[in-house]
């Protein structure tokens, strides 16, 4: 069995307390989902820049940017948007154990799949739904994917071909972006995670 050539090694690494330490701050991982054009990127980037304003050091991992490197032999059925998740949650959480603060903006349709990544990242997973209607999305459009879509040219197009499941109350915090500004929603998440850091 292949399992049996390998040997972890993650006991002689320097551990996460250090690491922790030497950034001044603590490894989390913010999980942003939603529909296209929901204001994940734009929510994600402009949290980014504030935190580098209060000297925090982060990433972004952008469900894009992914797709065009490490995930770009995966498409869209049920199997490659699981695969799409675990990858991109296993990474998140290699970072987080580093003590770096990473924002995640992948769209996650599914409950189960957000389940999935709550379940790999463990503690240090904060689930946020970057909340707007289809109808919304569609207006804003801002890559021309709705267009796209109704024109046919896209097939299982979330929200239209392939479903979207709002959370329940597992989400710890909901951004609604029809109703706030991004930079409203920005400071919102913020706050939260500066509470959440105090604890």
């Amino acid at each position: 069995m292949a399992e049996a050539n390998i040997h972890p090694e993650f006991h002689r690494f320097m551990g996460r307390e250090a690491k922790e330490r030497l950034l001044a701050q603590r490894g989390v991982v913010l999980w942003l989902y939603g529909l296209s054009g929901s204001g994940k990127s734009t929510i994600a980037n402009l949290t980014e820049r504030a935190l580098s304003e209060e000297g925090r050091f982060t990433v972004i991992l952008d469900g894009d940017n992914l797709r065009s490197g490490l995930n770009s032999n995966l498409g869209f059925s049920d199997e490659d948007r699981a695969e799409n998740i675990r990858r991109n949650a296993e990474v998140a959480r290699l970072f987080a154990e580093q003590g770096i603060i990473t924002l995640v903006s992948v769209i996650t349709p599914r409950r189960d799949l957000r389940a999935l990544a709550r379940e790999i990242i463990g503690e240090d997973f904060l689930e946020v739904f970057i909340k707007a209607g289809y109808a919304t999305c569609a207006e804003r459009d801002p890559k021309g994917l709705y267009a796209r879509a109704e024109a046919g040219q896209i097939g299982q197009f979330t929200g239209k071909d392939s479903g979207f499941e709002e959370p329940g109350d597992e989400a710890e915090l909901v951004l609604d972006t029809e109703i706030h500004s991004a930079e409203e929603c920005v400071r919102t998440l913020l706050d939260h995670l500066s509470s959440r850091s105090e604890r």
